[in-house]
């Protein structure tokens, strides 16, 4: 009984093209008390493989967040399996704004001790006890009145290719980092304001909106079904769209582009640009914004160092990622001091 993933991202993306089949690419969450997530999350593995789903889920006692990719054909059955499942039954599925056969590459589904890292430790906070969910149309009559605070539940990188127009983003780099911040800074207007969030998928926001109301806001909405949601109902419902650019996404696309407008800039010469890439030099990986031609002429990578680095024989790149020296460095998201032009 085969519980992991044992194939790697390239043996996987050459099946997917050898199967030759369309697949979408979808997101859902739940909160809901689980028992046994271990349990729970092994059935999900073994029947979503059966489904040919990739992608990355996980799973806690508080519930469920998925971001997973599955071929078109097998779409219908996999709904069916979810709807068998109580608190999953007519869960409303995010699909993508953009396709992409090559989301995902693999299936990992890891047992968590939150679905949303956020830092608390308050046994009186009740992640159900929610705000009021809003859809495209409320969200959009509500960003028109005076009285409304919009804040982006999301981290400076996602934030900073695309928003709302006139909401606040908050410059942090996680999730936790901002419910502290966006408390103090709006504690004066907890009765006499409508607080309206939004992120992604709708996710963190569902989690904030509890969390604010436990913290005395008394007016909390939410963009239901996040920006992915909202994007289809302007498009299906001809609204108008408030969203400026792109839709940051956790998978091989990184954006999904919600509007023509480019409100960012490259990192490195500061053209208006909203590509995010990885620094080729592995030992770094950092996820910046850069140009068509500072990617040419920078080969992909982040300072004149990484690019020194990638010269070097593929053996002596593999040591200088060795070590807890460098740990600190792979995986930051567009805050080095190398890069000129960051936000």
């Amino acid at each position: 009984m085969q519980l992991y993933n044992k194939l790697s991202a390239k043996e996987r993306a050459a099946l997917i093209d050898e199967a030759g089949k369309d697949r979408i690419t979808i997101s859902f969450y739940q909160y809901h008390k689980i028992e046994n997530p271990q349990l729970f999350r092994d059935k999900l593995f073994l029947e979503w493989q059966t489904l040919d789903v990739l992608g990355r889920t996980y799973v806690s006692y508080e519930g469920i967040n998925a971001q997973i990719s599955v071929p078109s054909e097998n779409f219908l059955e996999l709904k069916k399996q979810l709807d068998s499942i109580s608190f999953l039954n007519n869960i409303r599925l995010n699909v993508a704004i953009e396709q992409h056969n090559k989301s995902f590459l693999k299936l990992k589904i890891k047992v968590r001790n939150k679905i949303v890292a956020d830092g608390l430790n308050d046994d009186t906070f009740d992640v159900t006890n929610k705000g009021i969910h809003l859809n495209a149309k409320e969200f959009n009559q509500m960003l028109e009145d005076p009285n409304t605070i919009c804040v982006d539940m999301r981290n400076h990188y996602e934030s900073e290719i695309g928003h709302f127009d006139g909401a606040i983003t908050p410059d942090v780099d996680t999730f936790r980092d901002s419910l502290d911040i966006i408390e103090e800074d709006l504690k004066e207007n907890k009765e006499n304001k409508n607080l309206l969030m939004y992120c992604t998928g709708g996710i963190r926001c569902e989690k904030a909106s509890a969390y604010y109301k436990h913290k005395g806001f008394k007016n909390v909405f939410q963009l239901e079904g996040g920006i992915i949601e909202y994007t289809r109902q302007v498009k299906s419902e001809h609204l108008e769209n408030k969203f400026l650019g792109k839709n940051f996404v956790f998978d091989h696309r990184r954006a999904e582009k919600i509007s023509d407008h480019v409100v960012a800039n490259c990192h490195q010469c500061g053209s208006p640009c909203d590509v995010h890439v990885n620094c080729a030099n592995e030992a770094c990986h950092l996820l910046f914004i850069q140009c068509k031609d500072c990617s040419e002429k920078m080969e992909t990578t982040c300072s004149a160092e990484c690019q020194e680095i990638i010269q070097l024989p593929y053996e002596e790149q593999k040591k200088l990622r060795k070590g807890s020296h460098a740990s600190n460095k792979i995986f930051k998201k567009g805050r080095s001091e190398k890069l000129l032009f960051k936000n």
